[in-house]
């Protein structure tokens, strides 16, 4: 079993910068992938960015080049710095550990993107 804690969510004006964590915990030697996920109201899930066991890295095009993944293995934490939000960028976002069995979902923390 792998436990996923996300940290850091909450409400930024347009333009600002928030930096989500996401800790595991437990069996963290099955994990290979990290992601974090989004959901809108009324929209599908869809992934905003993924970063490998060794650094490599995938973003959706509406983040790339404000949002940057990055991956503590010491600390079996991954981060997800997001800068020039949007209002668009408001949502749910969860983290999300690839293993070789079942993937494993953190509970979310809310992004609110307003004035």
């Amino acid at each position: 079993q792998v436990q996923l804690v996300e940290d850091g969510g909450g409400l930024v004006q347009p333009g600002g910068t928030l930096k989500l964590s996401c800790k595991a915990s437990g069996r963290v030697s099955d994990i290979y992938n990290m992601a974090w996920y989004r959901q809108a109201p009324g929209k599908q899930r869809e992934l905003v960015a993924i970063i490998s066991r060794v650094g490599t890295t995938n973003y959706i095009d509406s983040v790339k080049g404000r949002f940057i993944i990055s991956r503590d293995n010491a600390k079996n934490t991954i981060y997800l710095e997001m800068k020039s939000l949007k209002p668009e960028d408001t949502a749910v976002y969860r983290c999300w550990a690839g293993t070789m069995g079942d993937p494993y979902w953190g509970q979310g923390t809310q992004v609110t993107v307003s004035s």
